[in-house]
């Protein structure tokens, strides 16, 4: 619609590329991969500021959580870290020119907000109409080939949080069958075990 420049962008290793690859098939025109491990949403952040002040680039659209660690955290760091504009839990947007309007899921229903490019927008199910979601085609596929993928290597960020712990929820205890035809067992369960009545 805007006539737009789309590039991909990732930080992590080699065998994050065929997913770069996708994205060109469906439409990007160029992929960048910083190469260095992911090691925290800090590191992710400066890395993709770097990227993107170099690039000169007026609007990121991120996700709003990663799918590895789901820490809801490098949208808001970059937009920080590039002083741009930033809205979350985008579901619906519209551009024009410099200005954009955004709908954002919150508690109870949807806000609509206004702001300018530069922007940063962490997007959630419903930014894009199911209508408009593609799948990579043969034809895509042979292009996307042909499309730069350049490799870069990183800034030297270092991470600034590491895993200490991680321990699974508490198991939920056995099921108890009571029969159809005693209510006192079960009431006395609910009254006295699960504490509900």
């Amino acid at each position: 619609k805007q006539g737009a420049t789309v590039t991909v962008v990732n930080v992590g290793g080699t065998e994050t590329e065929p997913t770069l690859r996708k994205a060109l098939a469906i439409g990007a025109d160029d992929a960048i991969r910083v190469n260095t491990n992911p090691a925290d949403g800090f590191l992710v952040a400066k890395e993709l500021a770097a990227v993107v002040k170099n690039g000169g680039y007026d609007l990121v659209l991120a996700g709003k959580e990663s799918a590895d660690y789901n820490g809801q955290m490098v949208p808001g760091m970059l937009a920080s870290l590039t002083d741009f504009n930033f809205i979350n839990g985008c579901v619906a947007m519209e551009v024009e020119g410099t200005s954009v309007t955004a709908k954002r899921e919150i508690d109870g229903g949807n806000q609509t907000v206004t702001t300018n490019l530069p922007l940063v927008v962490g997007g959630q199910k419903g930014i894009v109409e199911e209508k408009d979601l593609r799948i990579p085609n043969m034809r895509g596929i042979m292009m996307a080939r042909k499309k730069p993928l350049q490799v870069l290597e990183p800034t030297g960020a270092a991470a600034s949080t590491s895993i200490s712990s991680f321990e699974k929820p508490v198991p939920k205890g056995a099921v108890k069958l009571v029969d159809a035809d005693n209510l006192d067992e079960l009431i006395n369960l609910l009254h006295n075990e699960a504490k509900v009545i």
